[in-house]
């Protein structure tokens, strides 16, 4: 395609605008666009890249908070203070629709993606979480996905020398042809000392950096805002493809590069390339860019329009002060990497790019981005019916098994229960020496921040079968439990980003479940005081086969991460003795709602959210923190999936021991053993500080029970014998692999 040739509507539409955003494009520009320029707007104006239908409701999220350095939209990831003059960048993003149909490279760029937000920032990457979902794991498709994705995630990060330290993995029907893949990545940089995604100074000199650009990724953000369908592995041209040795190099040039004053601002290409750098680092700094795309260091022969929108891994856009080029082209020698300038920032706000003399598209760049001249949708919602009759279960319509030591064992078999270390055990999790969690585990990942007397601690959530059954109530729970991992692990929750996937905004029924969702968000953030720093939305994930078109549950990921003031108060999850004394905080309920043991021991899917009260979780938080502080307790650990159960056993089998519990008589054993219910938290006292853990208990009238005591490795309930920690750890720790393995 002739990249000067006037565009027309059919391509308009193949790019995904839709006939009236045509006109708009028409109108702004005063004449019919070229193709290079239409192919610009139909990604810029991409639900990937424009947030059209979204942005409304994101507004709508907190963003003050006592330590934000960086609000939401105001640079490529989230910035917080986290004391000593440092700060934490962080952010999470999707690769959904390049996993689908190219798991092991879509997972791989997604890894490189995310970390190359942050060091872009100037900070370094210190810790990778990412949180995936897939489909039934017995069938063939899961079991290829499963593994493309996680050796991408591994090969990447491994090779990259980031250690990846918690994260999340789910297994539902309704991932089948769209897994969801979620990177997250966090970073630590002198406050002051971060770099702006801006572009400043008429006259300063534009280059671009890293590797070579290719065909790889053309069209890649207008690909993810649209269905999967049966012929979207035709696709595959959309996916790019990474090179981790590249990016570390890249990596340790721009921490070099950082020392300097010679950095104007600087960004990542990622979603839309050479497009999306340009035009948003021109918006964001009031000024217009000329570029010369034939001066971009190409691996292939190139059509401009395809130079533009390359999205060729291991990029970025640094604009240079003038008069100190040779600095950045020193470092860049220094580490074997290409540095060629392309351009130059001009007055006013125009975007030109040349193929040599000839001006081959020109454009204002803030009529192509977020809140310039970008469409924004208000678009309609519905309440599901399924809502109501979700609402209608009743837990007295399930007979309470006569076994429930059968039940026990299926339950830690289940692929949502199980261990996941068949997929994180290709991951480097020790790589630079700041994982806290090597030895005994943590509810969160938890970092060493070196130099200093603090530790990160910083985990990812979502049970998407909550949002589905209650998107409000479903959201408001995955903030509330990002934040009790945290909590459990020694930190004080400090701030949010998230990912949020859902269907076709178009579709009223899913964008009720979005609105839903940012509600629930909103007011769990504002209890907990942790705003949302950004993050990504993915609409489209979905699967079209003929006629029939299946969104995913509402899965609206948080990335949250907290600050351990001091390293003492880093808490695991492990029992530490035989005779400690077991208490659970919070509330005991008769409600077994949208549980695993529900879903897939009684084959009823039809529920509503468990049990939630945020006051309740905000208080139980609060005292759990307390606790820590004052040496009260020696083990904590929340209770999630699985129930109360499981949450004692993943306890017990770190070192080998077990426990001894009495349940309360008045509610039914399988609710309390495997009901869902929020807001407790399993934690254990020495017998010699029981009296001052039951004191400090008694001041803020949070809920608490005496479960029982840790045993040498025996299990038993209500005095009956139901084996051994090592019975179950072996069902535990290999049920996974077994099934994706056969």
């Amino acid at each position: 395609m002739n990249s000067t040739s006037v565009a027309t509507l059919e391509q308009a539409q193949e790019m995904g605008l839709r006939p009236e955003e045509f006109e708009s494009i028409k109108e702004i520009l005063g004449r019919t666009p070229n193709y290079l320029e239409l192919s610009v707007y139909g990604v810029m104006w991409s639900e990937h890249c424009s947030y059209k239908n979204s942005i409304v409701w994101l507004k709508k999220l907190p963003k003050k908070g006592p330590h934000m350095l960086v609000e939401a939209g105001e640079e490529n990831a989230g910035l917080v203070d986290i004391g000593d003059g440092l700060a934490c960048c962080f952010k999470i993003e999707s690769h959904n629709h390049p996993s689908a149909v190219e798991p092991y490279q879509g997972a791989a760029t997604g890894v490189g993606g995310i970390n190359r937000d942050i060091f872009t920032m100037g900070a370094r990457p210190i810790a990778q979480l990412n949180s995936l979902r897939f489909g039934k794991p017995t069938e063939d498709r899961t079991k290829w996905l499963v593994k493309g994705v996680s050796k991408g995630i591994g090969d990447y990060g491994n090779s990259f020398g980031i250690p990846i330290v918690g994260g999340e993995v789910y297994f539902d029907e309704c991932y089948h042809q769209n897994p969801l893949v979620n990177a997250f990545s966090a970073g630590i940089v002198e406050v002051g000392k971060q770099i702006s995604a801006t572009s400043t100074g008429a006259g300063n000199p534009v280059f671009i950096v890293g590797s070579a650009t290719g065909k790889d990724g053309i069209h890649g953000a207008s690909f993810a805002s649209k269905d999967l369908d049966e012929d979207s592995a035709d696709d595959i041209p959309s996916v790019q493809v990474g090179d981790p040795f590249q990016e570390k190099l890249l990596l340790e040039a721009t921490m070099e590069l950082a020392t300097t004053d010679a950095v104007v601002g600087m960004q990542d290409m990622g979603a839309a390339g050479i497009t999306c750098s340009s035009c948003e680092m021109s918006a964001a700094g009031e000024h217009g860019m000329d570029i010369w795309l034939d001066k971009v260091p190409l691996r292939q022969e190139m059509e401009a329009w395809e130079i533009l929108l390359s999205e060729s891994q291991e990029r970025m856009l640094v604009v240079v002060e003038k008069g100190k080029e040779q600095v950045v082209l020193d470092i860049f020698e220094k580490w074997d990497l290409e540095c060629e300038e392309i351009g130059v920032v001009t007055e006013g706000g125009t975007v030109n790019y040349y193929w040599g003399d000839e001006l081959v598209g020109s454009l204002p760049a803030e009529s192509a981005v977020l809140g310039g001249g970008a469409p924004v949708y208000h678009r309609e919602w519905s309440e599901p019916a399924y809502y109501q009759e979700y609402k209608q279960f009743s837990i007295d319509s399930i007979e309470q098994p006569s076994d429930l030591k059968a039940v026990a064992k299926q339950m830690v078999a289940l692929p949502n229960i199980a261990s996941k270390r068949f997929i994180y055990e290709q991951y480097d999790s020790m790589v630079g020496t700041r994982n806290m969690g090597t030895n005994a585990p943590s509810d969160a990942g938890v970092v060493n921040i070196k130099g200093t007397n603090k530790a990160l601690a910083m985990s990812v959530d979502c049970n998407s079968r909550y949002v589905h059954a209650d998107p409000e109530v479903g959201c408001a729970i995955a903030v509330s439990e990002a934040a009790r991992n945290i909590s459990c692990s020694g930190g004080i929750p400090s701030a949010v980003t998230n990912c949020l996937n859902f269907g076709n905004p178009y579709n009223p029924e899913v964008y009720w479940q979005f609105v839903g969702s940012i509600k629930g968000m909103s007011a769990a953030c504002e209890r907990f005081e942790t705003p949302v720093t950004g993050g990504n939305v993915s609409f489209y994930n979905q699967t079209q086969i003929g006629d029939k078109v299946d969104p995913v549950f509402p899965t609206p990921t948080i990335g949250m991460i907290g600050v351990v003031e001091d390293k003492n108060y880093v808490m695991t999850l492990d029992y530490k003795a035989k005779g400690d004394l077991i208490f659970m905080i919070g509330s005991n309920h008769d409600d077994i709602n949208s549980s695993q043991y529900l879903v897939n021991i009684h084959g009823l899917e039809k529920s509503s959210t468990p049990h939630f009260d945020l006051e309740e979780e905000f208080a139980n938080q609060k005292q759990l923190q307390m606790l820590i502080r004052k040496g009260a307790i020696n083990s904590a650990h929340d209770v999630s999936e699985g129930g109360l159960f499981v949450a004692l056993l993943e306890k017990g089998m770190p070192s080998g021991l077990g426990f001894d519990i009495t349940l309360p008589a008045e509610f039914r054993k399988d609710a309390i053993l495997f009901g869902e219910s929020q807001s407790r938290i399993v934690v254990t006292v020495s017998e010699d500080k029981k009296d001052e853990f039951i004191d400090l208990m008694m001041l803020n009238g949070c809920d608490f029970d005496l479960l029982g005591h840790v045993t040498k490795g025996s299990i038993r309930v209500d005095d009956e014998d139901w084996g051994t920690v090592a019975d179950y750890k072996s069902t535990y720790d290999n049920a996974l692999g077994d099934i994706l393995t056969k």
